[in-house]
């Protein structure tokens, strides 16, 4: 069993008079984890928001009315509570009549429903976690420096998912393939009552396409035969839905910014490389150094949210081509990181260093987990 680098912490955060929420993509682990922390517990009833008989039991409810259901338990553990319509009312009731007494624990794979219409009923009231995909530190205490290096291009091909990661390849495909299917964007369809299925498909397989590129929306637009505010549209639902994150530009001088438009990477790369349909080896592959900048970047974001290192994420372009593929802010201070899977060697653009305090990374295969561990 592989053990989850966020599994301390949540631990940490129960019984402190807030509503625990863990958010994440469908089957990266959420279940697993929650149940892992409230096993040989007492006293847990558990409600599974994608049953509606469980959802008509929650479902606008008065405290009384919930009191009956939960006054014998001490944790209370709602899964995939987005499906629950009013859940940030319902969690409100439960965490300001029960405060310390009782554990409430809510987990969702959108955050379009779980946070952004919880914000306003669970403000001051909510510990919020995010899970991910199996991270590489989570992998490397089981594996020596050569097994670890020959897994390296399965987690570039074939993703992090746990399910996936544990099985062994030739059963890798059968697993991304479902994953892939509607079920990886079920939560849009069906919370946004979006019809327009191919319209999505054709969008994310776009995206794919333009992996560690800049994305216009207007030319997504002409690719996928709809307008550029539904492009933005279905941008934002995806990501809400952990199915893509944006990188924004960093703009400390206006005039020298190439473009205001995003990179978009994907958070699990199984999934990518599933959508254009290419699990081939990286010998036969012309994108495997955009794989390597996703991979990068996505563990980063992983070891910055299990271990609260604070610190906000860009890249870096200016109209002459100088480009840093991460830079982040933090501490007052520009951190900038060049991510190259086979180079050993890296000059920092002269008009980078030009920010003040301004530093330059490479991070590449030989030491991009040192870096992660830091």
């Amino acid at each position: 069993m592989i053990i989850r680098e966020i599994t301390t912490k949540i631990t940490k955060d129960l019984f402190h008079g807030k509503v625990i929420i863990l958010a994440g993509a469908r089957q990266v682990g959420k279940t697993t984890l929650i149940s892992s922390i409230i096993d040989n517990r007492s006293s847990v009833t558990i409600i599974n928001g994608d049953d509606p008989i469980d959802r008509q039991k929650l479902q606008d409810k008065s405290f009384h009315e919930l009191d009956q259901i939960f006054k014998d338990s001490k944790i209370v553990y709602i899964d995939e509570a987005q499906k629950i319509p009013n859940i940030g009312n319902t969690l409100k009731l439960l965490v300001d009549h029960y405060q310390s007494d009782k554990q409430i624990i809510a987990t969702g794979s959108s955050s379009l429903n779980l946070l952004s219409n919880t914000q306003e009923a669970l403000t001051g009231r909510k510990f919020v976690h995010y899970l991910f995909g199996l991270s590489v530190r989570e992998i490397s205490p089981s594996l020596n420096a050569l097994d670890l290096e020959k897994e390296l291009p399965n987690l570039l091909i074939y993703g992090s998912y746990p399910e996936v990661y544990l099985n062994p390849i030739d059963q890798k495909q059968r697993i991304l393939t479902e994953l892939t299917s509607s079920y990886l964007y079920q939560d849009v369809l069906e919370l946004e009552n979006i019809r327009n299925n191919a319209a999505i498909n054709k969008l994310l397989q776009a995206l794919a396409l333009q992996l560690g590129s800049e994305v216009s929306t207007n030319e997504l637009a002409n690719l996928v035969g709809i307008d550029a505010k539904t492009v933005d549209r279905y941008i934002d639902l995806l990501e809400k839905n952990f199915v893509i994150f944006r990188l924004p530009p960093y703009a400390s001088n206006q005039r020298k910014i190439l473009s205001k438009m995003n990179k978009i990477y994907f958070y699990d790369l199984g999934i990518r490389n599933m959508i254009i349909n290419n699990l081939n080896s990286l010998e036969l592959r012309k994108d495997v150094g955009a794989l390597w900048e996703n991979f990068v970047i996505l563990e980063r974001m992983k070891q910055r949210s299990y271990h609260d290192f604070a610190a906000s994420q860009y890249f870096w372009r200016t109209y002459d081509g100088a480009e840093v593929d991460l830079v982040e802010s933090r501490e007052g201070k520009l951190f900038g990181y060049e991510i190259k899977y086979r180079i050993a060697k890296a000059t920092p653009p002269a008009s980078w260093l030009e920010n003040s305090g301004a530093s330059h990374q490479l991070i590449n295969r030989s030491n991009y987990l040192e870096w992660l561990k830091s």
